[in-house]
């Protein structure tokens, strides 16, 4: 990938100068609390690695422990603890599973591993897969998040695809801080890239200035965490934050008072540490200066941990019992209404549109669709209309579904959501505390809101849901979530996975309306129609009529409750057996029992509902105008529908006046002692009864409630700190290439230095064009230079040969191996001049092999060409005769000279001037012709013949004509001067002058004849 160029950032809001303080004792401690730093990388992740630690002050102790997790090949052992250990002080362990994090230590992750930390622990897991489809960066950001909280950090590096990105968002999502490396300063800049992409990255900085800019913000937020909180200081921190909340509404028009205190501190206390900022009221002050910081702390405080099917198991349940009852008898034309507040950046909305468009074609039918995503951050929505996410969602997303209903882009760097999904939703920006809500819905989604917000809040949004639902609408809250105290609102389909069903009626009187859910009766207790049914025809109406009288004069008085004694139904004349209870008004029919039939009732109640069955108490004495009254009670379990499971459970209470078979006890006319014992030692049984029963149940409820209490505690916990662990995964071809390249940046500096040496050792042996051959001590050859081969016939696959097996090329010399031996007995170097038939001549060196600790392992002989410096020496003699020549002739007494075949003068002596005048410089531009009287000229040309024929002329007489004008008589003699083809290229003369005088004509115009 080519280095791209950063984007232009807009300015950000300055920051406290940069001061990195001396390091607490408390640090340095194990059982202190220190914050963990998680560093990301992939492709050319260890130059990454190595500039950052190289920052690092040296003589100061961070107080942090760094956790390195790096794409790595599965069968590939890691030196990478050993490359990063060059470059820090600190100690440096490859993890071993269960190792304990310590401060001012580095660990790294091992080959096929995924890490995650739990309890201050590093956990290794075994990969899903041997390779391919694996984000190590997210799942230990992830696990980094949920067990730190404010104390993660997260550094995304170097490296190609988008690992990290998702992590990144667990981080900040419990208030942890996020650096990204510079764009233009990485070698592969998608990681980083996809980090910054989400907006949610606190610096983006060269890797040069990240150590100081941590080591600050941990120095600020870390004492700050460990500092106790005084009482005093509360009031004027409380007055702060509400400040802040004014700041805040005036510029996004969102209120963030009903939120919970802890979640909104910590994010504002996280956003003072990055901008070093101490006091909340400085922070208030610094927000009315920079109006720009008040846009970072509503998206901090927005931040929302999100991805397609997040919790597959609750997924799942949606698509398996709503989605299906969603559609189920509805006609072709019919509209499904669906509401997902706190929509985010949209990945939830899309993955309910899928299970509905999975349905439908199921169904083969085409409803119309409306699913309406709202949340309160421009930003998500506009990302959320814009349907393009990047391509880790493949993590998610089960393939089938990927390819089904989304379009890979042509980089392969995202996916975006078809056509078809996206004519389903519908984005728009909305507060769902101030805003009107969407009504006639049939589910709400809701899993990403309540958890922030605090019980009063919920205690507005939780009927507001129930309002805008359809009667049997459906409602879906995180694993975080409850209807909490409005159970009575919903009936729970799924408790694990949080799915609710809108209940026609319920208990609350003060929402929905008690009218909304018990239909209007007159005194009497007679049900009246519900307004607005239209009359029936009369036939009908006598029909009601005669059933109606029937019912009221003959039939017992019933009330049918549900499975906690809410009356829903009341026939006939209750007032004997039930009366309004004191104080708040209520519809239970436990409460409003009369005296002697309340604990009846109540054991009855609870027994029908364990056996299923119907339970009778006859001969109940209940107390109506301070007399009692025998009484027959039976409970009976009853059904709407034999095949609907999920409706709530019914019961029908009927009272019936029993006989009175037994004289009341306090009867002043009965005689009969032994029946008033007899009415008493049952009615003591009975409370016996009933005593044990509900200390049974009791002491079963309590178990029971104590058990899920444990079980819900550690559950409870580990919601709160993280809404959904982000399942990620990676394309096997990305992770393979990122595997490898981070196997050769771990092999690079040791393979670097490997290959300067051999670099060095190739161009010294190549430049030197020595041949050279490795022997141990057997001769057998270990390493030889390719110049040797043109000694000795060596190919490749000689190694491990003897060197007096391979044929050579040496022409006079065959006591190689016997010299080598030689050596290696005496130790004693020995060079010979050898000759090899090609001619050339080499200077065999032998020398002794000796290892660092001095022990001789074998020979080095070295062939060190000398063909030059041969030639040399012979030119060199040969230049030597010649030079003697040329004094000799230089000094003779006779006029030596050299001409070509043309008569051309190409050498002249100093005796030649003296005899014939011309210097030396006037005759080599002359030809001898000038020099020749005009009657010799014939001679000449003929001893010429006869000298390129190779013919030597014996001395003869001849003349010369000399410089002023005169004639010399000369003894002459010509040699031919050959070439080593055996061509003549020259006419050497002697001459020598016969007389003393020279013979002058007397006119320069009669030259005389010899």
């Amino acid at each position: 990938m080519k280095k791209r160029k950063t984007p232009s950032i807009s300015a950000r809001p300055p920051v406290m100068p940069v001061e990195i303080p001396a390091e607490p004792d408390s640090i340095a401690r194990p059982e202190a609390r220190f914050p963990i730093v998680g560093i990301g990388a992939s492709a050319g992740g260890l130059a990454a690695f190595e500039a950052f630690f190289s920052a690092m002050p040296a003589n100061t102790k961070s107080g942090m422990a760094f956790v390195l997790v790096q794409h790595l090949a599965p069968d590939h052992k890691s030196i990478l603890s050993e490359l990063v250990g060059r470059y820090t002080r600190m100690q440096v362990f490859e993890v071993e599973d269960g190792m304990t994090v310590r401060p001012n230590c580095a660990y790294i992750i091992p080959p096929n591993r995924d890490m995650a930390l739990l309890n201050g622990t590093l956990q290794l897991l075994e990969p899903g897969a041997p390779r391919g489809l694996r984000l190590p960066i997210d799942f230990f950001f992830r696990s980094l998040a949920a067990d730190q909280h404010e104390r993660a950090i997260g550094i995304v590096l170097s490296g190609t695809g988008s690992d990290g990105a998702l992590g990144v968002r667990a981080i900040k999502g419990e208030g942890g801080m996020v650096m990204a490396q510079a764009l233009e300063t990485t070698e592969y800049d998608g990681m980083p890239r996809s980090a910054i992409a989400t907006g949610l990255v606190d610096f983006v900085l060269p890797l040069a200035e990240m150590p100081a800019r941590l080591m600050a913000y941990v120095a600020h937020s870390f004492k700050k965490i460990s500092r106790p909180i005084s009482s005093s200081s509360l009031p004027k921190a409380d007055d702060s934050l509400q400040k802040i909340f004014i700041l805040l509404r005036d510029q996004t028009g969102h209120d963030f008072s009903g939120y919970k205190p802890k979640t909104i501190s910590r994010r504002i206390e996280r956003r003072m540490a990055v901008h070093q900022i101490k006091r909340m009221d400085e922070y208030a002050s610094y927000l009315q200066q920079y109006p720009m910081e008040i846009e970072g702390l509503f998206r901090d405080l927005l931040i929302g941990v999100t991805s397609f099917f997040r919790d597959p198991e609750a997924f799942a349940a949606l698509e398996t019992q709503v989605i299906p009852r969603l559609l189920a008898g509805k006609s072709s034309d019919a509209a499904i209404r669906i509401w997902v507040p706190g929509c985010s950046t949209g990945e939830e909305a899309y993955s309910i549109a899928v299970l509905l468009k999975e349905q439908m074609e199921a169904l083969k039918q085409n409803f119309r669709i409306q699913v309406f995503a709202t949340d309160i951050d421009r930003r998500a929505i506009e990302l959320a209309r814009a349907a393009v996410y990047l391509a880790n969602i493949a993590a998610d997303v089960p393939a089938e579904r990927l390819a089904r209903f989304f379009a890979q882009k042509s980089d392969g760097g995202a996916y975006s959501v078809n056509k078809s999904l996206r004519e389903m939703l519908v984005f728009s920006e909305q507060d769902v505390i101030r805003d009107p809500p969407f009504i006639k819905l049939d589910l709400i989604s809701c899993r990403n809101v309540l958890i922030y917000m605090n019980k009063e809040l919920q205690k507005k949004l939780i009927p507001l849901f129930y309002n805008a639902l359809n009667p049997g609408g459906m409602l879906f809250l995180g694993t975080s979530e409850s209807v909490s105290e409005f159970a009575d609102l919903f009936i729970a389909i799924d408790s694990k996975s949080k799915l609710y069903q809108r209940k026609e009626y319920g208990p609350r009187t003060q929402w929905p309306a008690i009218g909304n859910r018990l239909p209007p009766m007159r005194a009497d207790g007679v049900t009246l129609r519900p307004p607005g049914k239209p009359p029936s025809d009369g036939k009908v109406q006598l029909r009601e009529l005669t059933e109606r009288a029937l019912l009221e004069h003959y039939s017992p008085v019933g009330a049918l409750v549900d499975e906690h004694g809410e009356i829903l139904f009341l026939h006939g004349r209750t007032g004997l057996y039930l009366e309004p209870a004191p104080g708040e008004a209520g519809v239970n029919i436990l409460k409003m029992a009369r005296e002697g039939l309340q604990q009846a009732l109540a054991g009855a109640l609870r027994k029908a509902s364990v056996q299923k069955g119907p339970v009778r108490r006859p001969g109940l004495r209940v107390k109506t105008n301070g007399e009692f009254s025998p009484v027959d009670l039976t409970v009976r379990p009853i059904t709407t529908k034999p095949d609907a499971p999920a409706e709530p459970a019914l019961f029908l209470v009927i009272l019936e006046e029993a006989p009175a078979t037994v004289a009341p006890v306090d009867s002043v006319e009965s005689a009969d002692v032994d029946a008033r014992v007899a009415v008493l030692k049952k009615e003591l049984h009975a409370k016996e009864e009933y005593l044990q029963a509900v200390n049974e149940e009791l002491e079963t409820a309590n178990q029971e409630l104590l058990s899920s209490y444990e079980k819900m505690q550690p559950v409870n916990e580990e919601l709160q700190s993280t809404n959904e662990e982000l399942e990620t995964s990676k394309e096997e071809m990305q992770s393979l290439n990122e595997e490898l390249g981070t196997v050769n940046n771990e092999l690079r500096q040791k393979v670097t230095d490997l290959s300067q040496v051999n670099n060095d050792m190739s161009n010294l042996l190549a430049n030197t064009g020595a041949g050279i051959i490795f022997v141990d001590r057997q001769l057998n050859i270990q390493l030889f230079t390719p110049a040797v081969t043109q000694i000795i016939n060596l190919i490749p696959t000689d190694v491990g040969r003897p060197v007096g097996d391979i044929v050579s090329n040496l022409a006079d010399y065959n006591r190689l191996v016997a010299d080598v031996r030689e050596v290696l007995d005496s130790l004693i170097p020995k060079e010979v001049e050898v000759l090899i038939r090609s001619g050339a001549w080499y200077l065999l060196r032998i020398r002794p092999y000796r290892t660092l600790e001095n022990v001789i392992e074998g020979a080095v002989i070295t062939f060190t060409e000398i063909t030059e410096m041969k030639k040399a020496q012979a030119t060199l003699k040969e230049s030597e005769a010649q030079r003697r020549l040329a004094v000799v002739v230089r000094d003779a007494h006779d006029a030596i000279m050299v001409q070509d075949l043309e008569g051309r003068i190409l050498a002249w002596n100093q005796s030649a001037t003296r005899m014939y005048g011309w210097s030396e410089a006037e005759a080599l531009a002359m030809n001898i012709r000038e020099m020749q009287p005009e009657s010799r000229r014939a001679e000449v040309r003929t001893w010429a013949r006869q000298l390129t024929q190779a013919k030597t002329l014996k001395p003869y007489r001849s003349q010369r004509i000399a410089k002023d004008g005169g004639i010399v008589d000369v003894w002459l003699s010509a040699a031919a001067l050959v070439d080593q083809a055996g061509e003549v290229y020259a006419i050497a003369t002697t001459e020598r002058e016969i007389g003393s005088e020279h013979q002058r004509p007397p006119d320069r115009k009669q030259e005389g004849k010899p």
